[in-house]
């Protein structure tokens, strides 16, 4: 087995659609960034390429290549899945948290869930995914932006 772990936070936008977990969320701002910067599929896709042992998504997919300016994060995610695929892996659980004073992301779990599981050809019991707020505390709870974290586990495919 192999653990990995993952990180991401983007600064809210004006102009930009939000979009997180694959999903877009009706809000007033997006969050700024070279892609699509979904916060949530960056940590999950850092949290894979971990486990399998590879270097991190800004070296997969850096943001100084015009040709990746504004790239869905989904396809992002389902390039990470075939590189841990073709490494030899087969992703046990990922286990993610958002951390956003707002909007309410508890409507849109499910839907994120599916859509990171479809990405990853995995079933949505393999896929977690929790909000919290920070209590109005640091960057996230003064509204500034909103930040991911996301542990996964591979195995070895037999």
């Amino acid at each position: 087995m192999r653990v990995g772990i993952g990180f991401d936070v983007h600064a809210f936008a004006a102009g930009r659609p939000l979009v997180i977990g694959g999903v877009e969320i009706p809000f007033e701002l997006g969050l700024a960034g070279h892609s699509d910067a979904d916060v949530l599929l960056h940590a999950v896709a850092d949290a894979i390429l971990g486990a399998a042992g590879e270097r991190d998504i800004g070296c997969h997919f850096p943001d100084t290549d015009p040709a990746l300016a504004g790239i869905s994060s989904l396809r992002i995610l389902q390039r990470v899945g075939e590189i841990v695929f073709t490494a030899g892996y087969s992703i046990g659980n990922i286990d993610s948290v958002v951390i956003a004073q707002r909007p309410k992301l508890s409507p849109y779990i499910e839907a994120m869930r599916a859509t990171v599981a479809g990405a990853l050809n995995i079933t949505t019991d393999q896929v977690m995914i929790k909000a919290t707020t920070t209590e109005k505390l640091g960057f996230t709870g003064r509204g500034e932006g909103i930040a991911a974290q996301a542990v996964c586990l591979l195995f070895p495919r037999k």
